[in-house]
């Protein structure tokens, strides 16, 4: 498939805790059941899905870096860094395509610190609040916004 029908799906630290961790906050799926559905669902649509997962802010920035050259959009859920990277909101201005920020919980009914998103400064759109079913949701989305651009 193109390249340029598709879409990467970041997501940052402690994601990969997904299914173990505060299922009461986060549900009950892992990761890797999350990320099989979105590629899935990206076939479906003709887009090819990748995912990746780092705990390191460093790592998420150069794929980030590397991914303007390569991919049509950016599906990010930046987990704590959201509300604390300057620096991964810099690299998502140099992506300059279509970007949606995915959060499972709603940040807003968390504590203070959780209610700024840095990354939201920069994402054409941001989803919170309703589990994995947001991913989903930032898909439909960022196709439609790659859509339009073209």
């Amino acid at each position: 498939m193109n390249k340029l029908n598709s879409i990467l799906v970041i997501n940052g630290p402690n994601l990969n805790l997904l299914g173990n961790r505060e299922p009461s906050i986060y549900g009950n799926l892992k990761l890797k059941n999350i990320e099989d559905n979105l590629i899935e669902l990206g076939k479906k649509n003709l887009y090819d899905i990748e995912c990746m997962q780092s705990n390191y802010e460093g790592k998420l920035i150069d794929t980030i870096q590397n991914a303007a050259k390569s991919y049509s959009g950016i599906i990010i859920n930046a987990g704590g860094y959201a509300h604390t990277s300057i620096a991964l909101m810099d690299a998502l201005k140099f992506f300059n395509k279509p970007i949606i920020e995915v959060h499972m919980s709603n940040i807003y009914r968390r504590e203070n610190f959780r209610h700024e998103s840095y990354i939201s400064k920069v994402a054409d759109g941001s989803i919170c609040g309703l589990g994995d079913l947001g991913y989903e949701l930032a898909v439909y989305s960022v196709i439609k916004l790659i859509e339009e651009k073209n």
